[in-house]
């Protein structure tokens, strides 16, 4: 294999898609008279338009996968900027250790050949501390100073449980002030007021952070900062009850599938409980009315995240008028699915609904 230094395996950054500088309609109008995935995509991206033309209705966006390590940041941050989202529901490494990264500054690099057949292995790439993503490289050293920030954001917090929305709230609160020229997704949903949840927090650097935070103040014999999951289904339920007050519905744009997939479709459920048992007001619970998949899960194996949408009717969280799965890579399809809705423009009478307000204040 050839020699590489550092330098030079991380010198060709990934670039992140544009959705505002190409327009798929085109082809999303081409997709529609063909089959198979390109059919379906056609349908997901016309389903996505009706649930931006649906006034009344919030988006909720999931991520897995490593998503932004791979050029989708710049544009997720459209679809917050245009109101076409209204809350995130992620994995912790897309929130933490690729977007929050990005955010301090760093960048992460297109890797040399393929994986298949490597220039450089992975043994190598330990030793001279790049982390590899697929086809994706990450520089170590970089990703320890993302460690050591978020355990600086938790020893600036008073002790006790938060809701990982609370947590994510102060990191995109960190980048307002230290960072505010740099282009993340947790920086513009704190300053547009749109709450984003990881239910696995821990599963990222945060993680590190927060286990080198409270390992150092039980040494000191102090209360620590931790993470409240339970908290975390509350108030992502709040959003279902609180569209349900207002008259509206939700919609679910759910990238890959994972832990995010299952937590946004179980507030159905958790909302129509809290109401049957008097803890909260409300009718009937309507299922998400509309919903979309990307993911290359099979759902044979029975795993959720290639579990079908109309599998999800069966449990009473999504209605089957308006869902579409699409058996694909995200990264492939999902620009074309954004850029799409982006140009045809439903979004434009859409609200700011800032649902962060809905919680005691836009953070802690």
């Amino acid at each position: 294999m050839a020699k590489f230094t550092k330098a030079e395996l991380l010198s060709n950054p990934v670039e992140h898609i544009d959705i505002t500088k190409i327009d798929t309609r085109g082809v999303i109008d081409a997709y529609e008279k063909t089959a198979y995935q390109a059919r379906n995509t056609a349908r997901a991206a016309r389903i996505y338009t009706q649930m931006l033309g649906d006034t009344g209705c919030a988006v909720i966006m999931t991520l897995a996968g490593s998503l932004i390590s791979a050029g989708m940041k710049k544009a997720i941050i459209t679809l917050l900027e245009h109101n076409m989202v209204d809350a995130i529901v992620s994995s912790g490494a897309n929130m933490i250790d690729q977007d929050f990264f990005e955010g301090l500054g760093y960048k992460h690099y297109i890797a040399p050949g393929s994986p298949e057949s490597p220039p450089v292995d992975d043994p190598t790439l330990r030793d001279l501390a790049i982390d590899r993503i697929y086809d994706t490289y990450i520089d170590e050293d970089e990703l320890r100073v993302c460690d050591d920030t978020g355990k600086a954001i938790f020893d600036a917090l008073e002790p006790g449980a938060y809701s990982s929305r609370q947590l994510l709230a102060e990191f995109g609160r960190y980048l307002d002030e230290h960072h505010p020229e740099n282009e993340s997704i947790l920086l513009t949903a704190w300053r547009r007021g749109v709450p984003v949840f990881c239910p696995a927090f821990s599963d990222c650097s945060a993680g590190f952070g927060i286990v080198m935070h409270q390992a150092e103040r039980a040494r000191e014999g102090k209360p620590s900062v931790t993470i409240d999951s339970g908290r975390d289904f509350w108030e992502l339920t709040k959003i279902k009850l609180h569209t349900m007050e207002q008259g509206g519905d939700t919609g679910l744009f759910m990238l890959a599938g994972g832990v995010p997939k299952n937590f946004v479709q179980d507030i159905v459920v958790s909302a129509e409980l809290l109401i049957e048992k008097g803890l909260a007001t409300g009718g009937d619970t309507p299922m998400h009315k509309y919903a979309i998949q990307i993911t290359a899960a099979d759902a044979r194996d029975g795993a959720l995240s290639g579990s079908t949408l109309r599998e999800a009717c069966s449990w009473g969280k999504v209605d089957v008028v308006h869902e579409q799965m699409v058996f694909g890579e995200v990264t492939s399809l999902f620009p074309l699915i954004a850029s799409d809705a982006y140009h045809r423009k439903a979004w434009a009478k859409r609200p700011q609904r800032k649902l962060a307000e809905l919680f005691e204040g836009a953070a802690v």
